[in-house]
């Protein structure tokens, strides 16, 4: 079971990544279903510097879920504080899940657009469920 979720949330992560990339190099596609509008404009407008580093980001988490299940090596320097980073990034999925309390997340206000539909039905939920993953993948297995 591990090994399964450890596979699905790092193939989530690095496809979302992959899209991360394409939108940092100037691909259009699926881009209104990733950002906020309020009163029919975009929220705010990412920078290739912040696109890259979320997927950056994601990349990494990608990796740290397989490195719990020892599919990749952990580096030794990380080995004592892998579940530690793991129960932080749990934290942050669930945190993306709960919200802002006004553009994101379950308890979002702003439902304009096609991003809150998204949101409500695919992106917290997914949240959810690999912050769930990650609190598995720290503390379950022991």
């Amino acid at each position: 079971m591990p090994l399964l979720i450890a596979f699905t949330i790092s193939g989530i992560l690095f496809a979302i990544s992959l899209i991360h990339v394409y939108w940092a190099f100037g691909g259009k596609k699926g881009v209104h279903l990733a950002i906020p509008v309020v009163e029919g404009s975009k929220a705010f407008t990412p920078g290739t510097f912040i696109t890259l580093l979320v997927a950056a980001s994601l990349t990494v988490f990608a990796l740290l879920s397989l490195s719990l299940t020892d599919v990749i090596a952990t580096p030794q320097t990380l080995e004592n504080y892998i579940e530690w980073i793991a129960l932080v990034v749990g934290v942050i999925f669930i945190l993306r899940a709960v919200g802002d309390f006004n553009l994101v997340g379950f308890s979002k206000k702003n439902q304009q657009g096609q991003f809150a539909r998204m949101d409500t039905w695919l992106y917290s939920p997914l949240c959810l469920c690999m912050g769930a993953g990650y609190f598995y993948l720290a503390w379950g297995m022991k």
